[in-house]
């Protein structure tokens, strides 16, 4: 097969251009509140993860230590499946957050683990129940009603452990 042919050269071209176009298509399948949504509770959950890997080390409570989150992937796949790129990294409020209570000593940091928890779970937990009953996008708002129900079970749990 010749690649400087005019024919192969116009296909590929022809070939990149669809690609491109479907791909724009499939990141506008979110509304701008969906596309908000996912940069919210991304963020809720990475930070979720890198709190736990610091708990991993430095919690006094066994409890504290076996923490995770697998609810990240989960959205990783639907964002990624509908075209958009899922954040790499922690932004800079959340790494704040993470610096801040991986500074503290181990004998206060269990009880600001649970604090903190309790906090980004009360906010994800609220953008969660808003895109479960008003998101455009199907699969977004299937993932937000499940995860809903496990953030209930988690603040639960959490408050369940300062009493």
């Amino acid at each position: 097969m010749n690649l400087c042919n005019p024919d192969s050269i116009l296909s590929k071209v022809a070939i990149l251009i669809l690609s491109s176009a479907i791909a724009a298509h499939a990141a506008d399948s979110f509304s701008d509140a969906d596309k908000a949504f996912v940069a919210k509770v991304s963020q809720g959950g990475m930070y979720e993860v890198e709190l736990g890997k610091l708990a991993e080390t430095k919690a006094m409570a066994q409890d504290i230590k076996d923490q995770g989150n697998l609810v990240g992937d989960k959205l990783k796949s639907i964002v990624e499946a509908n075209g958009m790129e899922f954040p790499k990294q922690l932004n800079a409020e959340f790494q704040a957050r993470l610096d801040k209570i991986g500074a503290l000593p181990a004998n206060t940091f269990d009880a600001a683990y649970i604090e903190d928890m309790k906090k980004i779970h009360a906010a994800d937990g609220a953008a969660f129940a808003k895109e479960a009953t008003s998101g455009t996008n199907p699969g977004l708002k299937a993932f937000a009603a499940e995860t809903y129900r496990i953030v209930q079970r988690h603040l639960g749990e959490l408050g369940a452990k300062v009493r």
